[in-house]
C-alpha cells in the first residue's frame, strides 16, 4: 500500500483568525450602535482584542470545553467573542435574545454555561433568567453608557485593558466542539446542536465557493440574520477567512435603516429572512431610486421559502437578484442554493423564476434524498412528495445529550421535517413543513404554494396559510393575510385572484385579515399561534 505524504493539518478556526491577523489586518469591520453611531475597526485590531479576551477568560477560570455564552446583537464586540472563545478551546454558545426567559434559562442550564457576555441593553433580559442558571459564574457586560454595574458584574473593556495582545493558542483537535447553537424550539424544547471546528471550517469553505454564496476578499457583507441564529448562517467566519469587509447592523433592523447601511457602506452581499426582505421591497417600491444599491450582487434569502412574487419584484422593479438558500440549525446551516445551472441557461423569465424560487440544489458535501411514510426512497421526478433527509460533512449526527434520536434514520440520515419534491436536476422544492402540511380528505395541500399565490396579489404584504378543523374533510386551509399600508382587498378579491392558479380544492375556505403574522424567534411565521387562534373558525361557520 502506498503511504500518504500529506501533512495532517488540523481544520480549526485558529487558522482563520491567524490568517485574518497576518493577511488582512487592514480589512474593515463596521458596526452600527443602537443610537445609530457607526464604529469602525479592522481585523488586525479585532485579532488583538480577541487575544485579550481569551487571556481574560482564561484568568477567570475558563478551561478547554467550558461553555461561554453571548447575549448580544450583531456588532464587532460579538465578533470578537466569535474569534476568541473557540480558538482558546472553549465553546461559544450564542443565546437567542428573542426566546422567552423560560427558554433562555433552560438553554443556558442545559448547555451549562459558565460565563455570559452580554450587551448592556440586554441586562434586563438577563435578569429575567439568570437566577435560574446555577452554572453561571461570571457576567461580562459590553457597555455603551457610564451607568454603574451591578455588584459582581464585570466590565468588558476593563477586562480587556488589563490583558496582553498575545495569547498562547492551544493545539486543538479539529473534532472538538467549537460552537453550540440551539434550535428555535417551535415543537418542544430547543435542542442543542454542537458544531466542531472541522465542521465549521468545512462549512465556511463551502459557502465561499463561487457557486454557493461566493464570499471573497473584495466583498462587503451585511448579515442581517442575527449572529445568534446559526452563526449568522456562517457569514462572520466566511469574512474572517477571506478578509471581506464585514458590516454589522446592531439592533436597528427596520427596512430604512438597513437600506441606508447598504448604500453608505457599498454592501455587495446581504443576508436575511423573507420578512426582512419583504419590508425592504416595500420601501424600495415607495421610494425608487433613493438608495444606491448598485454594488449589491447577492441578496441571500433563507429561513423560510421566499415568495416568487418578491423575487420577481426585486428583479423587475429594481434590478436586484435574489439568491434563495435553504438550511437548518442542524446543518450549520447551509444545505442548498438556488443558482441556475449552466445547462439551464436560455430559460425564459418564467422558467428562470421557477428555478430561483426553489430551495436549490445541494452544496458540495451535502447529500439529499426524500422518502415516503414507509421510508421508501422516492424518485426525483419533481412531483413525488416526501420528507427530505440529508447527510454531510457539516450535518449534525445527534443533538447535545442525545435528545430526540428519532430524528436520525438507522442508516445515518437526518430527518429534516420538510415535505419536498426533488427533480432530476437536483432542485429541492419545499411544499411544507411536515407539521404544517394540510391534509384535506386524505390529500395534501401545500401551505407554501398557497402563500406564494396569495402574496402575488398586489395588495398583499404577507400571508400565512394554516390548517383549520373541518367536520367533513378533517382539515381545510385558512389564510391569514396582512395587506400593504394603504391597500385594500376583500376575501372575494383574493379568491378571484387564486382562481385558475391552483386546484380549486386547494383554495382557502376562509381568510382572516391581521396586522402582522406572528413570528418565531428567528423571524419565521409562527403557524402554531395562528392555529391556536383560528383553527376552529370553520366549525363555527
Amino acid at each position: 500500500m502506498l503511504d500518504a505524504r500529506m501533512m495532517d493539518f488540523p481544520l480549526t478556526l485558529t487558522h482563520f483568525l491567524d490568517r485574518a491577523r497576518t493577511q488582512f489586518p487592514r480589512a474593515e469591520i463596521v458596526s452600527r450602535r443602537a443610537d445609530g453611531v457607526i464604529e469602525r475597526t479592522t481585523y488586525g485590531a479585532v485579532s488583538a482584542r480577541a487575544a485579550r479576551l481569551s487571556n481574560a477568560l482564561r484568568r477567570l477560570g475558563v478551561k478547554t470545553g467550558d461553555r461561554v455564552a453571548t447575549l448580544a446583537w450583531n456588532h464587532a464586540w460579538h465578533f470578537e467573542a466569535y474569534c476568541a472563545i473557540p480558538t482558546m478551546g472553549a465553546v461559544l454558545h450564542t443565546l437567542n435574545l428573542r426566546l422567552s426567559p423560560d427558554d433562555l434559562a433552560y438553554i443556558a442550564s442545559h448547555a451549562e454555561d459558565s460565563v455570559v457576555i452580554v450587551d448592556e441593553s440586554l441586562l434586563p433580559l438577563l435578569a429575567k433568567f439568570k437566577s435560574g442558571v446555577s452554572s453561571i459564574r461570571h457576567v461580562i457586560v459590553m457597555r455603551e453608557s457610564d451607568a454603574p454595574l451591578a455588584p459582581g458584574f464585570l466590565d468588558y473593556e476593563a477586562l480587556l485593558a488589563a490583558e496582553s495582545e498575545t495569547f498562547d493558542t492551544p493545539s486543538l483537535d479539529e473534532r472538538s466542539a467549537a460552537v453550540i447553537c440551539y434550535t428555535s424550539g417551535t415543537t418542544g424544547r430547543p435542542k442543542g446542536v454542537v458544531y466542531t471546528h472541522r465542521s465549521t471550517v468545512l462549512h465556511t469553505l463551502g459557502i465561499c465557493m463561487t457557486d454557493v454564496i461566493g464570499v471573497g476578499n473584495r466583498d462587503c457583507v451585511l448579515p442581517v440574520v442575527p449572529m445568534f441564529h446559526a452563526n449568522a448562517w456562517g457569514l462572520p467566519y466566511a469574512c474572517l477567512c477571506t478578509g471581506a469587509k464585514l458590516v454589522l447592523p446592531g439592533p436597528r433592523l427596520d427596512a430604512k435603516s438597513l437600506l441606508e447601511l447598504m448604500a453608505d457602506e457599498k454592501v455587495t452581499i446581504a443576508a436575511g429572512v423573507p420578512t426582512i426582505w419583504l419590508g425592504i421591497l416595500h420601501v424600495l417600491d415607495q421610494a425608487p431610486g433613493v438608495y444606491d444599491l448598485s454594488r449589491v450582487h447577492t441578496m441571500l434569502i433563507g429561513g423560510s421559502a421566499a415568495p416568487p412574487s418578491m423575487i420577481e419584484g426585486f428583479k423587475t422593479r429594481h434590478g436586484l437578484e435574489v439568491l434563495h438558500a435553504w438550511g437548518m440549525t442542524e446543518m450549520s446551516p447551509l444545505g442548498s442554493i438556488a443558482r441556475v445551472k449552466k445547462h439551464l441557461d436560455g430559460l425564459d423569465d418564467e422558467g428562470e423564476l421557477a428555478i430561483r424560487a426553489t430551495q436549490g440544489y445541494a452544496t458540495a458535501f451535502v447529500e439529499t434524498r426524500h422518502v415516503d411514510d414507509t421510508q421508501r426512497i422516492l424518485p426525483r421526478d419533481g412531483t413525488s412528495m416526501g420528507e427530505l433527509e440529508v447527510r454531510g460533512a457539516w450535518v449534525a449526527s445527534s443533538y447535545m445529550k442525545d435528545e430526540d434520536p428519532s430524528r436520525w434514520t438507522r442508516d445515518g440520515w437526518f430527518k429534516t421535517g420538510d415535505v419536498v419534491t426533488l427533480d432530476d436536476n437536483g432542485y429541492i422544492r419545499i411544499c411544507d413543513r411536515s407539521k404544517d402540511v394540510i391534509k384535506s380528505g386524505g390529500e395534501w395541500i401545500s401551505s407554501v404554494e398557497l402563500e406564494n399565490a396569495i402574496m402575488s396579489h398586489p395588495a398583499v404584504l404577507e400571508a400565512a396559510v394554516f390548517a383549520g378543523k373541518h367536520e367533513k374533510w378533517d382539515e381545510r386551509p385558512i389564510a391569514a393575510v396582512v395587506l400593504k399600508p394603504g391597500q385594500t382587498a376583500s376575501e372575494g378579491d383574493l379568491a378571484r385572484h387564486l382562481e385558475g392558479r391552483l386546484a380549486k380544492w386547494w383554495l382557502p375556505d376562509a381568510y382572516v385579515f391581521i396586522d402582522q403574522v406572528p413570528r418565531t424567534s428567528t423571524g419565521k411565521f409562527l403557524k402554531t399561534r395562528l392555529r391556536e387562534l383560528y383553527s376552529d373558525l370553520l366549525l363555527k361557520k
